[in-house]
């Protein structure tokens, strides 16, 4: 992981040269905190049902004339994984899992590093796009109701996660915004054999995780401008 917060820190720096100088006063920090809707495409269990924390620091580089455009960086801890409900009885079983089914749960815990760049339309709107590593720091599996042992930091599950990230954040007050972001694994996590209680046919998937996150996010330091001091200046001129 250091080798790759260097690797960032000398990018940016390639890629906005001088910006350290001309807005080092302009960096701004900030605080998010929310939750996580995911899901890991290819479990065989459908829909956003798990639920975990997305939260943590982060600094905001404005760049540009107008300072629209900025580089966010993020330091979080991030809680993905995916979960059926239990017990479920069907008259007609499906023949892929028992008649009564214990349900499926997955924690997949990581610290996560967000690169994004964002534009912010009329101080009020933001939208951005970005990439993320994810290094795994925890895993849970259940299955039918039983802790899966062999499920560990060692294995089957991939350590670093790579995702693709697109955010919309709405100014509500002041300096707090609302935070809409949705996350996908570019590389898979898991390959997973199942096969039917049969044992008679066997297929494989591929895993990714798949986030849908909503929070809040406070930045300390933003220029925010009321309103009625805006009209203000407007009136004197």
């Amino acid at each position: 992981m250091k080798k790759f917060l260097l690797s960032l820190l000398v990018l940016l720096s390639f890629l906005f040269p001088g910006t350290g100088n001309l807005y080092s006063q302009r960096i701004l920090g900030a605080l998010s905190a929310g939750i996580n809707l995911s899901q890991v495409d290819g479990d065989e269990v459908y829909g956003f049902k798990k639920v975990g924390f997305n939260g943590g620091p982060s600094i905001i580089i404005p760049f540009g004339k107008k300072q629209r455009w900025s580089v966010t960086m993020e330091l979080l801890f991030s809680m993905n994984g995916s979960y059926q409900k239990g017990g479920t009885d069907t008259v007609q079983p499906d023949p892929n899992q028992p008649a009564s089914y214990s349900g499926y749960k997955l924690n997949l815990n990581y610290i996560q590093i967000p690169v994004m760049v964002h534009f912010t339309d009329k101080k009020i709107i933001a939208g951005g796009l970005g990439f993320a590593y994810g290094q795994l720091v925890g895993v849970k599996e259940w299955e039918n109701g039983v802790r899966i042992d062999t499920t560990t930091l060692q294995g089957p599950y991939t350590l670093a996660d790579f995702q693709v990230l697109a955010d919309v954040r709405l100014r509500i007050w002041k300096r707090l915004w609302a935070n809409v972001r949705y996350s996908y694994s570019l590389v898979p996590i898991r390959t997973r054999y199942f096969e039917n209680i049969t044992g008679k046919q066997v297929w494989t998937r591929k895993q990714h995780n798949n986030v849908i996150t909503f929070r809040l996010t406070y930045i300390f330091n933003d220029p925010y401008v009321r309103p009625q001091e805006g009209r203000t200046k407007k009136q004197k001129q």
